[in-house]
């Protein structure tokens, strides 16, 4: 079940990339950024109301981990930029191959304190099928 929740996020990571290089055409790239996150607390809090659910940190959380809500910032501006000049898919298939580099390099050394996935030979073939693929998308 959650190998389909994670196809799920693949289409709600499209979509939301679409809709955020949109938004960002009717406004400018930090007032989209603004408007892109604000909605998202908005809702996040909605949630919270609505299952009634206390706001609890825990004092053990290293500081690090705070910083997905810059590196999420980062994100939407990179991608609402690379949306606009390289349009939704050239955008995605680039991002996905980052994505499986760097999951990759995490999963085999296990950094964050994840479990270890040692990198096997037999994902190259894996990554050089998508890397043909995105040479077949930018080429034509």
């Amino acid at each position: 079940m959650y190998k389909v929740y994670a196809i799920f996020i693949g289409i709600l990571i499209a979509i939301m990339i679409s809709f955020n290089g949109v938004l960002s055409n009717y406004t400018d790239q930090y007032v989209s950024i603004l408007i892109i996150h604000i909605v998202g607390l908005i809702v996040v809090v909605a949630v919270l109301i609505f299952k009634k659910e206390n706001f609890k940190l825990s004092k053990d959380i290293p500081l690090y981990l705070f910083s997905g809500g810059f590196l999420g910032v980062f994100m939407v501006f990179l991608s609402n930029l690379c949306f606009n000049l390289l349009g939704a898919s050239l955008t995605l298939s680039l991002g996905i191959l980052g994505q499986l580099i760097l999951a990759c390099f995490i999963d085999h050394y296990g950094l964050f304190g994840l479990n270890i996935y040692k990198f096997r030979k037999k994902k190259i073939i894996g990554f050089f099928v998508i890397f043909i693929g995105l040479i077949t998308m930018i080429v034509s």
